[in-house]
């Protein structure tokens, strides 16, 4: 059987550009070099962009994901990390400095909502929709433990700083404290009667700020001793369930670990829906946005204010003169007791240019930095002034990109050029660097079409006030702006003339009109400009929507509202056929390259190919999921391009009628295509602002591939779908972080064929050596050794035991246990005495025990120290206790994991011990350095001294 046809496969050519911030994201401030307030991170749908804030240049770009990201959390400590969540549910880790992706993270369902460092930066709380918080070790690069309880989307978690508690709120209306020693819910707090969008902890973790409609500020209050667990206290707790009912409801609040009480409200200027809250790393300013586009922010006052504050208004009031019959001063408890305005003070609400959907705030110097996300793809930074109350803008980043959705794109004829245009502006892009070069703002209306001009000097757009405006690129500003439209009804479409001679437009007003391109003296330019004079028209019965000449300059097509096509003799413009077939209007056309086939994509979610010799329907394919927004002929060949609102771009070949592939990577609807001249290039346009480059490879493409690919996408997204899970509403607290996935299962054959294939290794060893044996002792030459596994041979090893290893080691930490879960129980028998050998040849310790914690349940207790390892199975528990093969080993495995811990225990010890050593020398050395500097000073001083006095003496 011969080879089926190839194609040449189209790939992005490097990230998608014109996107500044997404408007579904995140930002955050980062420290480089100790310095915060200079540098900004924001994400651009997939990727993330790390901003200098001062010149408004991209320094660095991080990628690592296909998927949408949602939410971005930095670290205040000095480990340089950057979370990433995605909408797939995966999380990835950078250090932002190098740009190297530390760690990836997959755990969720769906999309993170929320994600929070701890103050060390060692561990990393996520939510998500799936109503969970998976709280992850960054240095183990796994998951610890995740948390169930909410009912709704997680809005926000954060950690206590004086305890290991973490605290999250929901759209459940709920607020929940976990104590993540014992992962258990010991409070939950309904905080407001609607969603919790947000909440802040303020003062050593004892006052509480949570966001709805409202502010509404909390006092905690702890009722346990601070060197106490929380979970010694849940003990507590449990012991006392004796008592009846009636003296738990008295005694309730004596009975909790924590008390949280209201302490009043703040209004909120603003009357839309909290979006964010929150303070900066010094608890100093509290900022605060909703759906609108303004920031109210707050000063954090500390003690020592509020008590400056309390002694100044009681000094005010003894001037009031408010004094009884003897001449005393009356104090009252409204004039000495501190209250909420005392501890929060307004400061300022500013206004952004758009609606804002995120914000970020730190302190540099005397003044608060704040940085505001838009929903109109722009950053705005701008700078508080705390003591003065003001606030003035700082820099605003939206020169790289569209205000709004890109409505027209299209090529120049020397490929080089890209130019895209909106409901703000024009922007003229170069390919190769995807920079803008020109912007077009003054004069410029909403534009629904665009093209280039044959010299590509200028550019032609029809726009929605039913006018043909002309814009010079060298000079970014419009030339002329020409009625085309008696009614100022909308221009759908313009298309160039195949001479490249002028251009027909069609638009609402039921007409097709004709324009020739010329030149007239332009008294201002003292030079001529380009001009559109118009030269015929065509009346139609319905609104136009396209127009499309064929190249052969025969026949113009018209896409009507009345859901048909007709086509007209072009220089007589006599009626010639009618295309109806399409349920809904057609809203894409194009013609192939020799005239033969017009291709129609309709909001009926059709394709359908046509011949122009005889107007008969070819074959008609359900190409999208949604709406047809765009087609585009590939020049020179049959092969044509169609994009949707299924955020999906096609390639179909006209003459097999079928699809050759899919190109994934917008993530919203994508609006329009462009196709350039020599057909090396396609860029499209997304719902989500940007713009995606794609180009041809060399690289063959073979349906049958590409086919078998598209298949096992859609097996595995059926396969790790759980059905009838109902999301928050689940009998367990906690479970395991990780989750199943491709991978896991992957890693998890891998393992299963590593034990066999180490199995039938030590077999064959241990099958030679008796031969040897056998041949030694009849005096004969040894035979020759047997051939490795070819699988050992790509791991270069030529032990089984270190193949075992090396197959471990190479899977992911955060789906080592999943993977493990995977396994068969005889496989799990067969594990256990491999990594018993590991562990007593000393390999990999600390992996090894992490592997066979999982497959087992009992405590392994060091006396002698304060490790312990908890070792906890939920599988397999029963079978091992129940196999008496494997008490042996269990009881020797209890034994070395102990010993094993405690030499890794020693070598830590020392080389703290150490280190500290190395330290205080450091510091010796310091401080007799500071001595004789300072003695030296005192030397040369004397000696100044010394030399003054005779002439003080003269004097």
């Amino acid at each position: 059987m011969g080879l089926t046809k190839q194609y040449l496969r189209y790939v992005e050519s490097g990230p998608c550009f014109g996107t500044i911030a997404s408007p579904n994201s995140q930002l955050a401030f980062i420290e480089v070099n100790g310095e915060s307030g200079k540098h900004l991170a924001t994400a651009a749908c997939e990727n993330v962009i790390i901003w200098e804030i001062k010149t408004g240049n991209k320094i660095k770009l991080l990628s690592a994901n296909k998927a949408q990201i949602t939410t971005l959390a930095s670290t205040y400590s000095n480990n340089r990390l950057l979370a990433v969540g995605f909408a797939d549910g995966s999380i990835n880790v950078f250090d932002y400095a190098s740009g190297e992706l530390k760690v990836t993270f997959t755990g969720h369902k769906s999309a993170v909502s929320c994600l929070c460092f701890d103050d060390t930066g060692m561990r990393l709380a996520s939510g998500s929709k799936d109503t969970e918080v998976v709280v992850w070790d960054i240095v183990n690069e796994s998951g610890l433990f995740r948390l169930k309880g909410h009912k709704n989307l997680v809005t926000k978690c954060c950690f206590m700083k004086t305890r290991n508690i973490l605290v999250t709120s929901s759209k459940d209306t709920f607020i929940k404290f976990w104590d993540l020693e014992t992962q258990h819910c010991f409070k939950t707090l309904m905080a407001h009667r609607t969603e919790i969008w947000s909440f802040v902890l303020l003062k050593n973790d004892t006052l509480l700020i949570t966001g709805s409609s409202e502010l509404k500020v909390w006092e905690i209050e702890f009722t346990d001793n601070k060197e106490d667990s929380t979970s010694n206290q849940l003990e507590r707790v449990i012991e006392q369930k004796d008592v009846n009912e009636e003296e738990e409801e008295e005694n309730a609040d004596d009975d909790q670990i924590l008390r949280v009480k209201n302490i009043g409200s703040i209004l909120r200027k603003s009357v839309s829906r909290l979006q964010f809250l929150g303070v900066n790393k010094t608890e100093q300013v509290l900022i605060c946005n909703g759906a609108d586009n303004f920031v109210e922010c707050f000063k954090i006052r500390t003690e020592e204010e509020i008590k400056s504050y309390i002694s100044k208004r009681l000094r005010k009031e003894k001037r009031k003169l408010k004094r009884n019959e003897d001449g005393s001063f009356v104090e009252n408890d409204s004039i000495t007791k501190k209250t909420l305005t005392d501890e929060i003070e307004r400061l300022e609400v500013f206004k952004a240019s758009a609606k804002i959907k995120h914000c970020d705030i730190v302190l540099c110097g005397n003044s608060a930095r704040i940085a505001v996300l838009l929903q109109s793809n722009a950053v705005e930074i701008f700078n508080l002034d705390i003591k003065q109350k003001s606030v003035n803008m700082f820099r605003s980043l939206e020169i790289e990109g569209h205000r709004t959705d890109v409505r027209t794109v299209a090529f120049s004829s020397d490929n080089f050029f890209i130019l895209s245009a909106s409901a703000d502006s024009l922007k003229v892009w170069n390919r190769s660097s995807k920079k803008c070069i020109a912007t077009v703002k003054d004069g410029f209306e909403y534009a629904l079409c665009s093209l280039f001009t044959p010299s590509n000097r200028h550019c032609v757009t029809g726009t929605k006030t039913g006018k043909l405006q002309i814009f010079d690129i060298g000079s970014a500003q419009i030339l002329e702006s020409i009625e085309a439209s008696d009614d100022a009804s909308p221009i759908w479409s313009i298309c160039m003339y195949p001479n490249e001679r002028g251009i027909a437009s069609g638009g609402e007003d039921k007409m097709v009109k004709f324009w020739d391109f010329e030149f007239l003296n332009d008294e201002k330019l003292k030079n001529k400009r380009l001009t559109l004079v118009q030269t015929r028209a065509l009346n139609l019965q319905e609104g136009v929507l396209v127009v499309k000449i064929s190249p052969d300059n025969r026949l113009i097509a018209a896409s009507l509202l009345d859901n048909t096509v007709k086509i007209f003799f072009f220089d007589t413009l006599k009626f010639f056929l009618s295309l109806y077939g399409h349920k809904f209007p057609v809203l894409s056309m194009d013609i192939s390259y020799d005239s033969k086939i017009i291709a129609t994509g309709s909001s009926d979610k059709n394709l359908k190919l046509w011949g122009l010799d005889f107007g008969d329907c070819h074959k008609s394919i359900f190409a999208h999921d949604d709406n047809i927004m765009d087609i585009q002929f590939i020049p020179k060949t049959h092969y044509l391009f169609t994009c949707s609102k299924d955020k999906t771009i096609k390639q179909w070949d006209a003459d097999n009628f079928e699809k050759i592939v899919t190109l994934k990577g917008h993530h919203n609807e994508v609006w329009n295509l462009a196709v350039s001249p020599n057909g090396n290039f396609l860029v499209s346009a997304s719902h989500d602002k940007s713009l995606r480059l794609w180009e041809k490879t060399e690289e063959p493409l073979v349906l049958e591939d590409e086919r078998e690919v598209e298949r096992e996408e859609e097996f595995e997204k059926s396969e790790f779908i759980e059905e009838n899970v109902i999301p928050g509403e689940t009998n367990e607290e906690t479970g395991l972080a990780s989750k199943k996935t491709s991978e896991t299962l992957k890693a998890a054959e891998k393992l299963i064929e590593a034990i066999d294939i180490f199995k039938e290794e030590i077999s064959i060893q241990k099958s030679y050596a008796l031969q040897c044996e056998k041949r030694n002792k009849e005096g004969k030459e040894p035979p020759a050794a047997p051939a490795l596994n070819p699988l050992m041979m790509v791991y270069n090893t030529t032990c089984p035991h270190r193949f075992i290893l090396e197959v471990l080691r190479r899977i992911k930490h955060s789906e080592l246990e999943e993977a493990l879960l995977t396994l068969p129980f005889n496989y799990v028998i067969d594990l256990f005495y491999i990594l018993t050998t590991h562990l007593e040849k000393g390999w990999e310790v600390e992996l090894i025990c992490r592997a066979l914690s999982f497959l087992s349940r009992y405590y392994v207790m060091c006396e002698t120290s304060f490790l312990f390892i908890l070792i906890t199975f939920r599988v397999h528990f029963g079978q091992i206790l129940s196999s008496s093969k494997l008490v042996p080993v269990v009881d020797r495995l209890r034994t070395l994991m102990v010993l094993r811990v405690n030499q890794l225990r020693d070598v830590v010890g020392i080389n703290f011990a150490g280190l500290q050593l190395i330290r205080d020398e450091l510091n010796a050395r310091e401080e007799v350095t500071l001595f004789a500097e300072a003695f030296s000073r005192l030397k040369e001083k004397k000696r100044k001294k010394a030399k003054k006095a005779p002439m003080l003496q003269l004097v």
